[in-house]
């Protein structure tokens, strides 16, 4: 299993970055569990969401708190609302998107911790709360691919 590259910044517990129309909260971070899981909660914006893509060397997991998300794992489509509960082991394609008109939001999960959390961190932006969406504009796709590279995380054509 790969360890966690260092990042410019680590994240602290309570910040809030911006990445791909998602606000993501650091809850518990690697530095907080001895580095066995992070746990941030996300909202997200309607339509928004993480286009396809692999963690080679992360799990994920996912509990929907409000709203209706729509997950893709591997070739399968599914909506999920409250209460529901998404596991993604490593290497398994999928992604996720917001089909309701209002902000959704839920709990992520990444084991082991540090990975995914350094790469929100790199990739997104700094926010000042978990409330406001900052202007939506296109994603450097360019950019977080190669951040995502160095994670582990690897972009796959859109469905």
């Amino acid at each position: 299993m790969m360890s966690a590259p260092q990042s410019n910044t680590s994240p602290r517990t309570g910040s809030t970055v911006h990445l791909l129309g998602t606000l993501v909260t650091f809850k518990a971070t690697a530095a907080d569990t001895e580095g066995l899981f992070s746990l941030v909660e996300a909202t997200t914006a309607p339509g928004q969401g993480v286009p396809p893509h692999t963690q080679r060397d992360d799990s994920e997991a996912f509990y929907v708190l409000e709203g209706e998300y729509e997950f893709f794992l591997g070739t399968a489509a599914t909506i999920r609302g409250p209460g529901s509960f998404v596991y993604i082991p490593r290497g398994t394609p999928h992604g996720f998107r917001n089909v309701g008109n209002a902000p959704a939001r839920m709990l992520i999960i990444n084991l082991p911790g540090g990975l995914h959390e350094n790469f929100f961190v790199e990739a997104g932006e700094a926010v000042p709360d978990a409330k406001s969406f900052p202007p939506l504009s296109p994603p450097d796709v360019p950019r977080i691919m190669e951040i995502g590279a160095r994670y582990g995380i690897e972009m796959l054509p859109p469905r």
